[in-house]
């Protein structure tokens, strides 16, 4: 009886992995842009969540479309997401001169839009904000003509530290809530649902006419009245631009995919974020925060 149960256990188990769908399959490109791309990137000593977080679109963004997300403070962050592949642990340094070799890196590359995220620098006592805000800058000296977007973390919810980084006039805030409501204690470390949204909510009291957006994984478990619920909390604070991706579990020590979204769903899901309000939503199997984040703004503004 003891076996038999165990041999029901090990069924259900392995029920449990699903299997990738065709739809997911990525066609890698490695061409001398994505090289070229790469090799910069370690000269100037600079990291890129693409990387770090295994973007399963970093061969059509590196190799195609010549676009990269710089990841600033390091590349050691001091949250354990559930959901994450970043490594985590205690960060040691501080560079402050990182703002210039991202904003000299911008200029090679000849960004129309540029993407600074960051590890969560929980270890510091503004979160890292004023390195963020002087990469703003910095490349705002060197490429006036480039649009910036920074994606922080909710920086423990010290408002002070948003306003250092919402001073420096990014030209679109993106903070992500990642999932819905119900499975937030158990995806993201030491961040709450609340928080998130009092985070969006405070960066658009600040900079009222600057853009804000937020980003949901979904295949997690969650219902779709809880992506829809979800998409309501932001429109209530204000956020303008929603991504909304298929999560893909990154090693086997992470949370498991409970189920794969077909591309009619996402697009079911896109019309509806658009008729509640979003000027903008980029809704797909493989999308992420920061694809084809340059369109994103263009669509948003023309829609505002």
């Amino acid at each position: 009886m003891y076996i038999n149960e165990w041999s029901v256990k090990m069924m259900s188990t392995k029920e449990q992995h699903l299997r990738k769908p065709e739809w997911l399959k990525i066609k890698l490109n490695t061409n001398e842009h994505y090289t070229g791309l790469k090799k910069m990137m370690r000269e100037k000593q600079l990291h890129t969540v693409c990387e770090e977080a295994r973007c399963p679109n970093i061969h059509e963004c590196w190799a195609v479309r010549r676009t990269a997300t710089f990841m600033i403070l390091g590349d050691v962050c001091t949250r354990a997401c559930r959901f994450c592949a970043v490594k985590t642990g205690l960060p040691t340094e501080l560079d402050w001169q990182e703002p210039e070799r991202v904003a000299e890196s911008v200029r090679l590359m000849n960004l129309k839009h540029a993407v600074v995220t960051a590890v969560a620098r929980d270890d510091l006592k503004d979160g890292g904000a004023a390195v963020f805000a002087e990469t703003v800058r910095a490349i705002r000296r060197k490429n006036p003509l480039t649009t910036i977007e920074v994606l922080p973390s909710d920086m423990g919810g010290v408002y002070e530290n948003l306003k250092t980084l919402m001073d420096a006039r990014p030209d679109i805030l993106n903070h992500n809530i990642e999932t819905v409501r119900r499975l937030t204690p158990r995806v993201r470390a030491r961040a709450t649902y609340e928080r998130s949204l009092e985070f969006l909510r405070r960066a658009k009291e600040m900079q009222p006419d600057i853009p804000t957006k937020s980003s949901l994984m979904v295949g997690l478990g969650e219902t779709k009245e809880e992506i829809l619920e979800a998409m309501d909390d932001l429109r209530a604070v204000g956020v303008n631009i929603l991504t909304i991706g298929q999560y893909l579990q990154p090693t086997k020590k992470h949370l498991k995919v409970e189920k794969y979204y077909h591309p009619h769903e996402f697009m079911e899901l896109k019309e509806i974020a658009l008729a509640k309000g979003f000027s903008h939503c980029e809704s797909g199997p493989l999308v992420r925060s920061s694809y084809h984040a340059d369109e994103q703004v263009q669509s948003a503004k023309a829609n505002e």
